[in-house]
């Protein structure tokens, strides 16, 4: 019965751009994101609730000088400087050997192993501003009513 309710999480969370706060978390719970580096399902709840606002689809742009220097993709917003290659970013480390295109899919899977990546850098939750300005050293209580 647990594993029919996991499978209807995943296909859920597949089938949709827009996620809410409890399909998140059942499905980051599946993925282990909990305890990565210290971290709580409700820290990555937050992260993406700041980051992309629960869509898939998000991107975002980095600019310097009214010039784009990188782009941000998908669910956790990777980076194209560090994390992914879009062919667009100059110097891409593309750390998660991703096409940053994959992080804007409904598929998750690949997302979610390169926030493990980014989390286990040196700098953490850290490289998220989402989660650094809104979520770190906060009382994250929000998952109560997901009966996790």
């Amino acid at each position: 019965m647990k594993t029919l309710f996991l499978l209807c999480a995943l296909f859920t969370i597949v089938s949709l751009r827009t996620s809410s706060k409890c399909e998140l978390a059942r499905v980051f719970q599946t993925y282990r994101l909990d305890g990565v580096r210290g971290s709580s399902l409700a820290d990555w709840v937050c992260l993406v609730q700041y980051e992309s606002g629960f869509r898939t689809d998000a991107v975002g742009q980095n600019k310097k000088d009214g010039q784009v220097v990188s782009t941000d993709y998908g669910l956790f917003q990777i980076n194209s400087r560090w994390w992914c290659d879009d062919g667009k970013t100059k110097y891409s480390r593309n750390g998660c050997k991703q096409h940053c295109t994959q992080f804007t899919d409904n598929h998750i899977t690949d997302d979610i192993t390169c926030a493990k990546k980014v989390a286990t850098d040196p700098n953490g939750m850290d490289a998220w501003y989402g989660w650094k300005n809104n979520c770190k050293g906060k009382v994250l209580d929000y998952l109560k009513e997901c009966n996790l």
